[in-house]
């Protein structure tokens, strides 16, 4: 493992730097990735060596290099952003770029480890996130995990043509903490 911050028993969690920006290029690029992600142009080397560097800077924005424990290996982003430390809530955000970690509960665990740093280390009150309506199976992790559906936003974005639904999904301290309890 190199240079864990959370690990799980398939993945860890560990901070991002610049070599993992040929990693990631890819990814951000790769229109199957993006179609629920916010990118919608490509993306070259530079720029994501910038978005690694402004990620580590920020202090509104807590960025993970996901990685598959055996074996080792980046195969995601996720993280927390517009962390807003007086009324201590966060946006989560996630994807695993590498095409073979996709649907195998990798995502799912790294979600969890990012919500458990969310509440247990960061002292926030509410995780909170926007997935598009047509993404179900994000959709069902994120409620199997505790998260909420709290509302949608109709036709929202633009994508392939046309226009989608955000539905708007939360997950409290206090659910966190009974989910838990009852593990």
């Amino acid at each position: 493992m190199k240079n864990p911050f959370l690990t799980g028993a398939r993945v860890y969690l560990r901070a991002l730097d610049r070599a993992d920006a040929p990693v990631i290029l890819p990814w951000v690029n790769d229109p199957v990735v993006i179609q629920h992600l916010l990118i919608h142009r490509p993306m070259n080397l530079a720029e994501e060596e910038a978005f690694i560097d402004a990620v580590n800077r920020s202090a509104t924005d807590v960025v993970f290099g996901i990685c598959q424990r055996e074996p080792d290996r980046l195969v995601g982003v996720g993280g927390l952003h517009r962390v807003d430390h007086k009324n201590r809530h966060a946006m989560f955000g996630i994807f695993i770029g590498e095409a073979d970690a996709r649907g195998c509960g990798l995502g799912t665990e790294a979600t969890a480890l990012i919500v458990r740093y969310g509440f247990g280390t960061a002292n926030l009150n509410r995780v909170w996130l926007h997935v598009y309506n047509d993404n179900p199976g994000a959709i069902h992790v994120y409620e199997k995990l505790g998260f909420v559906r709290e509302g949608l936003l109709r036709q929202d974005t633009f994508r392939r043509g046309r226009y989608g639904n955000t539905v708007v999904m939360g997950l409290l301290r206090a659910d966190w903490k009974r989910r838990k309890r009852h593990a």
